[in-house]
């Protein structure tokens, strides 16, 4: 390892590394400080979802776009200006005297993680040619960021307790600062000599697809699911993605190209990506929420609790490069998600059961499911295509993973919301008859601060607390098992995509080939 960061390709691999860890010990720091921002803030729970799905959300839009603005003006260019930009926001995020000042700030973060990110991938990808030699750099790379997900959530727990919720977003700025160092120091720069053309059509109505569909599920357990304002918004986000596919189809160079679809193996290896996403990673935003509003943890407890989840995501990738000498990819993601599917449904009898053993052994579950798909997801989807459509897929790639991240935790959130809100209603109904002040208690609990809303009971506050965590309990029971269910579905389509790949002879890719040729189905 040692002789690796010695060389000029290490050093640019160490830099790049870090560069991507730094996107990750945010979002999972960022995590478990959710419920004291909640309470400083005086924050909606539809507030703190925001928190979280516009930094994902300008983040999966924007990193398509991102690598092909870092291919064409320069990728150590780009690198530096989405770092500046990361430094700022974090700075506005630390300073915001509001939520709405908050999630405004932390969608400018999510713009600076995409350009972050994407040119780290490229300056990595660019410094190791030979194939073992990026084999054995994007293992390292693997290791970096496995390791960063250990460590967030201890750290996460540390700041909170130690210096409070701002310097969250204010420990940014010094890495940020020696990460630029690094950058001018370590890195060359290059460009991609025949770049593509940005597909801005593409990205605007993918963007606001997405966006629209968001805000439809944040909004629709507070107005209802049949309010004119959830249906519009639904409708608008089918509407624009609907035409995203239509733009996509007839553009010489598209943000996203349809033909890769045509591969079932590929379609199964984007669906387990999407599923791990949004059933396995996205977790490590919600199970914070969980450990502290319905089992009472303090933030550093909870960050010293996610440790079972965080060490399995760690280890079980290693475990999968072992299985791949024995079972095929596909095999190896239906296994995966399966795993994911188990663990959350542990989590749902935990959630019911209030047990902190089946807590431990369902987070070590999910974990373990979840990193034998990150270590194997990437592989899927890259082993579908043409080596010369690699950089297409995996774009691909990386926006179904973020954007499975925000439609897990903009849709599991609205599945929490609507069963917290129903149980502490039915459990609170006998301390309040009239329901004068019921409304606001769930508001308040919803969001976390559970010793305001108490203040609406005083002559019952314990029994209150109890019913309402309670009730947040109830209500996670329904996210693990939507979440399990999601898993179990994409099992299927990859079980399908297998079946229907053997019904084709798919013959390897020509140097020219645009994607895989199919043969009429065997009789």
């Amino acid at each position: 390892m040692r002789t690796l960061f010695s060389t000029a390709a290490g050093r640019v691999l160490l830099t790049g590394s870090l560069g991507c860890a730094m996107t990750v010990l945010d979002t999972n720091v960022v995590g478990i400080v959710l419920p004291t921002i909640a309470r400083e803030l005086g924050a909606s729970f539809a507030d703190i979802e925001w928190v979280v799905s516009s930094y994902v959300l300008c983040f999966a839009a924007l990193l398509l776009p991102a690598g092909s603005v870092a291919d064409r003006y320069g990728r150590k260019r780009v690198f530096l200006c989405g770092i500046g930009l990361f430094a700022l926001a974090s700075l506005a995020c630390a300073w915001a005297p509001s939520a709405q000042a908050l999630y405004a700030a932390r969608s400018a973060q999510g713009v600076g993680a995409a350009f972050l990110l994407a040119p780290a991938l490229a300056v990595i990808g660019h410094a190791f040619h030979d194939e073992g030699e990026r084999a054995r750099a994007w293992a390292v790379w693997g290791g970096i960021m496995g390791l960063t997900m250990v460590l967030s959530p201890l750290i996460g727990g540390a700041i909170n307790a130690t210096l409070g919720w701002r310097w969250a977003f204010a420990v940014n700025l010094p890495i940020c600062l020696v990460l630029a160092a690094a950058v001018l120091r370590n890195i060359p720069e290059s460009k991609n000599p025949a770049p593509r053309p940005l597909d801005v059509p593409g990205i605007l109505s993918f963007s606001s697809a997405v966006f629209l569909l968001t805000w439809a599920l944040i909004t629709g357990p507070e107005r209802g699911w049949s309010s004119v304002a959830c249906v519009v918004r639904a409708l608008g986000g089918a509407f624009l993605f609907a035409l995203f596919i239509a733009v996509e189809r007839r553009r010489a160079h598209p943000m996203l190209d349809l033909s890769l679809f045509r591969s079932p193996g590929f379609v199964g290896a984007v669906a387990a990506m999407f599923a791990y996403a949004a059933s396995a990673q996205v977790m490590a935003s919600l199970l914070p929420l969980y450990l502290q509003n319905a089992r009472g943890l303090s933030a550093a407890a909870a960050g010293l609790a996610m440790l079972p989840f965080a060490l399995a995501m760690l280890l079980l990738p290693q475990l999968g490069r072992r299985l791949a000498r024995h079972l095929p990819s596909p095999h190896i993601l239906a296994l995966g998600l399966c795993i994911t599917a188990l663990g959350n449904l542990i989590m749902m009898l935990a959630a019911r059961a209030d047990g902190a053993a089946l807590t431990v052994a369902g987070m070590a579950v999910l974990g373990s499911g979840g990193g034998l798909l990150n270590g194997e997801t990437q592989k899927g989807i890259m082993g579908n295509v043409p080596r010369e459509r690699a950089g297409m897929a995996s774009g691909i790639s990386t926006t179904s993973r973020f954007t499975g991240v925000l439609a897990g935790f903009a849709g599991l959130g609205a599945v929490l919301a609507e069963g917290a809100r129903s149980a502490m209603e039915k459990a609170l109904a006998p301390l309040d008859a009239s329901g004068a002040q019921l409304g606001e208690f769930v508001a308040r609990a919803m969001a976390g601060d559970f010793a305001d809303a108490a203040q609406l009971y005083p002559q019952q506050r314990d029994a209150a607390i109890s019913a309402a965590r309670h009730a947040y309990g109830a209500g996670f029971s329904h996210v693990f098992t939507a979440a399990a269910l999601l898993a179990l579905c994409a099992a299927a389509v990859v079980v399908w995509s297998v079946r229907r790949s053997a019904r084709y002879d798919l013959p390897p890719a020509s140097p020219g080939a645009e994607a895989p040729i199919r043969r009429t189905p065997q009789s």
